[in-house]
């Protein structure tokens, strides 16, 4: 009987390819039908070498061969087509009409997958024929699966392995390892690797330390988790990540282990790149912030635990700003990469030292973290965890400062690259990290103050100082806006008529009740660059007070106010001198602006065209200090200068030293030459301007002719010395009386500070202040 359609396979599905292969005919007729109705799609073939034939170019789903058959007959076609590309895990059955083992074992050995004995019974044959085919279905996958498996596993390096515990030792009695797992360790799949084939792969120190940790996992029964390094053999310098879990047998005890390994060494590679670029810089390679902190705080507690002294010593280049403004970054680099090798040299560094490695170095492994790194920019650290004392810091200092003498040569220049350097020690100067940064940075500061190419090590003394000044300069930002600075004026006068010409403005600062020398802020603001805001309020203040005399008693000559070199780089300084006269109504001639000569020689082609544009409004320009800086005639040819005025060194000299009245003497006759006026300041004897006088200079300032005053006070100052109009010689004013003051002065009094950009410095504009 056909057998009922209920077993027929759903109509949505596929249907199953068959290739039927029987010598006859009627047979193949009546299994094709019965097949074809039980929803396959049957092929025929008459013998074996027409369906080798047909298999060469079609792969079914299921191959039927009869057992006998002339010539070719299906024990054979099975082992042919076995042996056929894509036909190795076809399911094929057997029919025999002998249900003898014989014929069954024969079946098998040709590689079919399951037998049937004829019969009618075509539902069993369909049902037969069904479950082989999702067998096969499931083995399909299964092999898909290992396939992928496999290639994942080779594509993250990983194989398994199982191992049977070696009783009493603990280690592996037998070791079983994956085509995955031999690869990792650079084997083939035909190849056989022990547990002691593993440890030839490894040095002495390594394989001694593999073994106690497998017997100490294996006798307490936990996990394994562990890296092992493979120094030796064909996969020399690896390292194989080993996870595993114990396998227990019926009575509860360990019997082995199974788990995986992995070729993690591209991976610890990339963690030792990473923790190299998190502990070191990436210009000098040597610790960066971050890496000295941590050394520091390693040292610090060895030093707490042991109870000896260490040191941080705080080097910072001196003028490197001038190179790279100079020569470029790529110049500053390289310059910065000649000193960390130098500096390197001076003490014991040590690069190999990291986060949690320190420890094993040994019990006096403090000593390795010696070391120099970068802070940033051209600030570096040494750090000395152990230090017999102060000696010590000092004698690595002066060695650094020692190796820094010796020339750099940088883009084909030489140079010298001499350091600041701070010193702090522990537990004296600090008991913490920062503390000790903090001191050492005050050190270095206090270094660069007194000269700079040089060392010192941290007193409180220095920090007291270095507290007040940062009070000072934070008092200094608020100074503007809490109207605290104010202008004194010196008068100019002309000696042979004691006409006022002019007068100079000094800048006072008026903090509270007492009057803030000009030394002490003039310099901070030049480092802060509050000497800008403090100048244009100077040039302001000025205009207003020009406005105020010439509405009081017909003034109309000019006020000098120093400048430091910085504004006459500013593109809009001709519009701020506009903004500032403008609300007056006074004109701009009545601002003369003085420059030292070192400041406007030192940035000369960049300050000539503020210089030229000025003199095109009427600003007139004067440059102080005259003979103290880079004298050149040429300059002196050229620039849109009105005026010279001569160093108070130089005046001071009068009487004492016969070369000073030749040396102003060639000055006035160099000005005159040239049609240039020329003030002679600091003048504070009548022996001095007696001297001047016959040397044909004209104008002068200083304590004998009038002291920096108040600006209200001027007019009284008019009334007893001199007049605005042409009126009485000098020779006429109490100039006794002056000198009798200046003598009775019992104490140094604050002088007047000019403003000079040039070097970030204030010079005494006299000997005594007001």
């Amino acid at each position: 009987m056909m057998g009922s359609n209920a077993s027929a396979l759903p109509l949505t599905e596929e249907r199953p390819k068959v290739l039927l292969v029987d010598d006859d005919d009627v047979n193949l007729m009546l299994v094709a039908a019965a097949l074809t109705q039980h929803g396959f799609d049957v092929t025929q073939a008459n013998n074996g070498d027409e369906a080798l034939r047909i298999l060469g170019g079609w792969i079914p789903d299921l191959v039927v061969l009869d057992a006998r058959m002339p010539g070719l007959d299906g024990f054979e076609t099975c082992e042919e087509l076995r042996n056929m590309y894509g036909l190795e895990n076809v399911p094929v059955l057997m029919l025999t009409g002998l249900a003898d083992e014989a014929s069954i074992q024969r079946a098998y050995d040709a590689g079919a997958t399951d037998f049937f004995v004829k019969s009618n019974q075509w539902s069993l044959l369909a049902g037969r024929l069904r479950y082989m085919l999702r067998s096969a279905r499931t083995q399909q996958e299964l092999i898909r699966s290992r396939a992928k498996l496999a290639r994942a596993q080779d594509l993250a390096r990983m194989g398994s392995f199982e191992w049977w515990q070696q009783p009493g030792h603990g280690l592996p009695a037998g070791l079983e390892l994956s085509e995955e797992a031999l690869r990792v360790f650079g084997s083939g799949p035909d190849d056989r690797l022990s547990f002691r084939d593993l440890l030839r792969m490894m040095t002495r120190d390594e394989r001694h330390s593999l073994v106690r940790g497998v017997r100490q996992i294996v006798r307490q029964v936990f996990g394994i988790a562990m890296d092992v390094p493979l120094s030796r053999g064909v996969k020399r310098n690896r390292i194989i990540h080993v996870e595993g879990e114990p396998e227990f047998g019926e009575y509860g005890q360990c019997i082995g282990y199974t788990g995986i390994v992995q070729d993690v060494t591209e991976r610890h590679q990339a963690e030792d790149s990473i923790r190299k670029l998190a502990n070191k810089d990436p210009l000098t390679q040597l610790p960066n912030r971050r890496q000295l902190h941590w050394r520091a705080e390693r040292a610090l507690e060895q030093a707490r635990r042991m109870g000896h002294q260490m040191a941080v010593l705080m080097i910072d280049l001196d003028r490197f700003k001038k190179i790279n403004d100079t020569l470029g970054h790529s110049a500053g680099d390289e310059l910065l990469l000649s000193v960390s090798m130098r500096l390197r040299s001076c003490v014991r560094h040590s690069d190999q030292i990291f986060d949690g490695t320190v420890e094993a170095v040994g019990a006096r492994f403090h000593r390795a973290l010696e070391a120099v790194g970068r802070l940033g920019g051209d600030e570096f650290v040494a750090l000395l965890p152990e230090v017999a004392g102060e000696a010590d810091a000092q004698a690595v200092a002066q060695r650094i400062l020692e190796a820094l003498r010796e020339p750099v040569y940088v883009a084909d220049q030489e140079f010298f690259a001499t350091a600041s350097i701070g010193i702090a020690l522990y537990p004296r100067d600090g008991q913490t990290v920062a503390d000790l940064m903090r001191n050492a940075d005050v050190a270095m500061y206090a270094a660069k103050d007194r000269g700079r190419n040089d060392a010192m090590t941290y007193s409180p003394n220095l920090a007291v100082r270095d507290r007040e000044k940062l009070e000072l300069e934070t008092a200094l930002h608020k100074a503007i806006e809490r109207n605290e600075l104010v202008l004194y004026y010196q008068p100019k006068v002309e000696a042979q008529t004691g006409r006022l010409v002019g007068v100079e403005a000094l800048m006072r600062w008026r903090r509270g009740e007492t009057l803030v020398p000009p030394n002490e802020f003039i310099p901070m603001a030049e480092e802060t660059g509050l000497i800008v805001p403090l100048s244009e309020w100077a040039l302001r203040e000025a205009a207003r007070q020009a406005r105020e005399w010439q509405l009081g008693f017909g003034f109309s000559e000019s006020i000098a106010v120093n400048m430091p070199s910085r504004m006459f780089l500013r593109h809009d300084l001709v519009e701020l001198i506009h903004a500032s006269v403008s609300p007056y109504g006074i004109p701009h001639r009545m601002l003369l602006l003085e420059i030292t000569e070192s400041s406007l020689m030192k940035d000369l082609q960049s300050i000539l065209p503020t210089l030229r544009r000025l003199n095109e409004v009427g600003v007139q320009i004067s440059v102080d200090d005259f003979g103290t800086g880079y004298s050149s005639l040429q300059y002196l040819t050229e620039l849109p200068i009105s005026e010279l005025k001569i160093d108070r060194s130089f005046v001071n000299k009068l009487g004492r030293e016969p070369k000073a009245s030749e040396v102003i003497h060639l000055i006035i006759s160099l000005a005159q030459a040239l049609n240039l006026r020329v003030v002679a300041e600091g003048v504070e004897t009548s022996a001095q301007m007696n001297l001047l006088r016959s040397l044909q200079c004209r104008l002068m300032q200083g304590y004998l002719i009038g002291r920096p005053m108040p600006g209200p006070d001027l007019p009284a100052w008019l009334r007893a010395h001199a007049t605005v109009m042409p009126g009485p010689t000098l020779d006429a004013l109490p100039v006794a009386q002056a000198e009798m003051d200046l003598e009775a002065d019992t104490g140094p009094v604050t002088a007047p500070v000019e403003i000079e950009a040039a070097s970030g410095e204030a010079t005494a504009a006299s000997r005594r202040g007001p």
